[in-house]
């Protein structure tokens, strides 16, 4: 194989686990509507979200993990390994489906609030179980909060034939990723939804991100490290986030608005999510090349112990990010119910992130135990 991209050192890249940790503690402070403790999260500070930050580095991991599987083994095991993974993927997506579901009825049906079914975007599947059922297993059908695990799984199917590709033409990749973005956004291309409209994630789209992902994890990021340290980007990157933070803000605080020019204001907010707007992807690209200038990896603070709990949520990512899915519903409704104060907000924020952490150190002491080789028995005693 006339291989031209550069695999990672080996052994575990702990900034991934903590920048992924990250984000699923702020996907799920984000999916609590009308939560003060969501505003620590990095949406409100610039164009890109933590969403950005799960699908980049879900294709540095896929490729960190699959590009050496592929390079030792053959393309077909390598390619075999990523639909399996895709496999799990859709497996978790269609038991979170179906509790999701279970969990909003049960909800609406308790507390008498039928409102929360068309909140969450489950009344169609009241209505029409089997139809909606069958959608929803093709991935065209999504309750509210999640599109993510969709997006995730359809670009690890496709993704074999682009790791194939990447590993030869690391750089015509990425470019071919590009055109596809910009054709996508220019032609209107999307995946139908049902029972009407399109992807939240256009996949067309959001695959950028991704092999954006593979590239800088292939040797992208290691080409352009002179770029990334020289003195320009510094202060070009540093005025481009100043800019994103303050029209994020101006989305948020109307009176910061009105003093802006109407065509500036209008060219940001909304800010176009489904689609991945530009000015989304360079902010998140410049983010990235900064994380690589200012955190290296053997950055002596992923040692401490405040960051362990974080990095072991985006070591257990899935797991976390299905159960903080499952516990924003609980978190809304508490919110809606009981008590929408302050500090009911805190709590219910920080009950979930303990619980998604108390999820992520199970499951990898759970691992642990499986892959622990068993004790050999011991020898009988000799007869008297």
């Amino acid at each position: 194989m006339d291989v031209k991209a550069v695999l990672p050192p080996r052994g575990r890249d702990y900034r991934l686990d903590l920048l992924r940790g990250f984000a699923n503690w702020a996907i799920y402070l984000d999916h609590i509507p009308n939560n003060a403790v969501n505003w620590i999260t990095q949406k409100n500070f610039g164009f890109s979200d933590a969403a950005d930050l799960f699908v980049f580095i879900s294709g540095y991991t896929a490729s960190f993990v699959y590009a050496r599987i592929m390079l030792e083994r053959g393309f077909v095991i390598g390619a075999t390994r990523l639909v399996k993974r895709a496999w799990q993927i859709y497996v978790a997506h269609v038991l979170l489906f179906v509790i999701y579901i279970a969990e909003i009825g049960y909800l609406a049906q308790r507390y008498h609030d039928p409102n929360l079914e068309n909140e969450f975007n489950v009344a169609g599947f009241m209505a029409n179980p089997a139809e909606t059922l069958y959608q929803g297993l093709l991935l065209a059908f999504k309750p509210v909060n999640m599109d993510v695990l969709p997006l995730y799984i359809a670009l690890m199917l496709l993704y074999p034939l682009v790791l194939w590709l990447m590993l030869r033409r690391l750089n015509l990749t990425l470019v071919l990723s590009f055109l596809l973005y910009l054709a996508a956004r220019h032609f209107g291309w999307n995946l139908p939804a049902y029972p009407g409209g399109s992807w939240y994630f256009n996949p067309f789209c959001w695959q950028f991100l991704f092999v954006f992902g593979g590239w800088f994890a292939l040797g992208g990021a290691s080409e352009s490290i002179g770029f990334i340290r020289s003195r320009s980007f510094l202060v070009l990157g540093a005025a481009y986030l100043l800019f994103a933070l303050v029209m994020t803000l101006a989305g948020r605080f109307p009176e910061l608005g009105q003093v802006m020019p109407v065509w500036l204001y209008d060219a940001f907010n909304p800010n176009d999510k489904t689609n991945l707007a530009p000015y989304r992807v360079l902010h998140f690209v410049i983010l990235a090349f900064f994380v690589t200038r200012f955190l290296p990896r053997d950055w002596p603070g992923l040692e401490w112990p405040i960051f362990r709990p974080m990095i072991k949520c985006g070591q257990q990512s899935l797991e976390v990010f299905c159960s903080g899915v499952f516990l924003a519903v609980i978190a809304h409704v508490i919110l809606v119910t009981f008590s929408n104060s302050f500090w009911m907000q805190v709590l219910v924020s920080a009950a979930g992130i303990a619980l998604m952490t108390m999820l992520a150190y199970y499951r990898s002491w759970s691992k642990k135990v499986d892959k622990a080789p068993a004790k050999a028995p011991s020898p009988a005693a000799p007869a008297e």
